[in-house]
């Protein structure tokens, strides 16, 4: 099923996903959380598909949250939950095998996503960032936690301070991605491992995932839940202010004396 935002395609048991808001760089509004909410949910729920590979349009994997159309806080309303919320309420309990074929950028959720996933393939010219302290934010999607169960206490400080930009290689080395291949043989390979595991028996592969799963529940939800009272006092304060006023200004944020 296709929707605005989001691309999907199921065949031989896997579900391709494709975030498409190209002009964007896949950059994430409210639709665009609600519908790769509706298509992951889709996937879990159909019987014929046992592997789901996230992949972006048109060379970008996501630019991260539309800052363009960032809203003033990030809530979930109980009776029409929509946006980000749902959405990782979503992935971070998706229990079939969930691979990410990062075929570009990745920032701010663009990252934090893959750190729900099972299996990151990345492309030799793709680069990951988590941009948060330098939107006057905190981190999102549990990434306090998870970033340093992955790559460590240390290197997750030092991506979570200093905004920079991890390209492919590196991305390897911190474990934040498998493979890196070659951009035209990205999608390819993820199909191919996705191929691999669809031979398995429906059953088993979300039981085990399950199990995966099951290791960092509390410990993600309790992270989810610092970080949500986090956001709620950061988004719209002063730094937060000056960020987006200086992405739409086209130049530096200015952030002495916050």
């Amino acid at each position: 099923m296709n929707r605005n935002t989001v691309l999907a395609e199921h065949r031989d048991g896997i579900a391709l996903i494709t975030m498409n808001r190209p002009e964007k760089r896949n950059a994430f509004n409210d639709q665009q959380y609600d519908d790769l909410r509706a298509a992951l949910t889709d996937a879990r729920d159909d019987d014929a598909i046992k592997a789901v590979v996230l992949t972006g349009a048109s060379g970008a994997f996501s630019g991260g949250q539309d800052l363009s159309e960032m809203v003033t806080q990030r809530s979930h309303d109980d009776d029409q939950p929509h946006g980000f919320v749902p959405f990782i309420d979503c992935l971070s309990t998706f229990d079939k095998p969930l691979i990410a074929a990062v075929n570009g950028v990745g920032v701010g959720i663009g990252l934090t996503m893959l750190l729900h996933c099972d299996i990151v393939y990345i492309a030799r010219s793709a680069r990951l960032r988590a941009p948060f302290v330098s939107l006057g934010l905190v981190p999102e999607a549990a990434s306090s936690y998870l970033l340093q169960a992955i790559v460590g206490p240390q290197r997750a400080a030092d991506l979570l301070y200093t905004n920079a930009w991890i390209d492919a290689d590196r991305a390897v080395a911190l474990r934040l991605a498998a493979g890196v291949y070659d951009d035209a043989d990205l999608l390819p390979a993820a199909m191919r491992k996705a191929e691999e595991i669809a031979e398995q028996p429906l059953a088993s592969l979300r039981r085990t995932k399950q199990t995966l799963l099951a290791v960092h529940a509390d410990a993600v939800t309790a992270a989810r839940r610092r970080e949500d009272a986090a956001m709620a006092a950061a988004i719209g304060g002063p730094a937060n202010i000056e960020a987006i006023r200086a992405f739409r200004e086209k130049r530096a944020p200015d952030f002495r004396g916050m």
